[in-house]
């Protein structure tokens, strides 16, 4: 399966525009994703936090009941400090720190 640059660009307009309603774009996540699917990137999104807060790969993946492949994944991407999960990591830090 070949996906295109305007592919991946037009599924974050309607991720974008989704998510101004939560309910709507958690309904719309439900019907795009296989259950495993959002099992998966749940994990992922877990598996950055946890890095984030400096657990070790191997603890992550107990914790986690996934592979320690997957979690280095994560840590690979983790290794650029101006990527998108740090950016989206601040962030949520943000708000999360605002609702305290």
């Amino acid at each position: 399966m070949t996906v295109k640059k305007d592919d991946i660009n037009e599924i974050v307009a309607v991720i974008s525009m989704a998510a101004e309603d939560k309910r709507l774009l958690g309904e719309f996540l439900i019907d795009l994703l296989t259950p495993a699917e959002r099992r998966e990137i749940a994990a992922r999104w877990q598996i950055i936090k946890q890095l984030d807060r400096g657990i070790p790969q191997r603890k992550i993946a107990e914790n986690l009941g996934v592979s320690v492949a997957t979690v280095s994944r994560g840590a690979r991407e983790m290794l650029d400090p101006k990527g998108g999960f740090h950016k989206v990591l601040a962030r949520f830090d943000a708000r999360k720190a605002r609702n305290i």
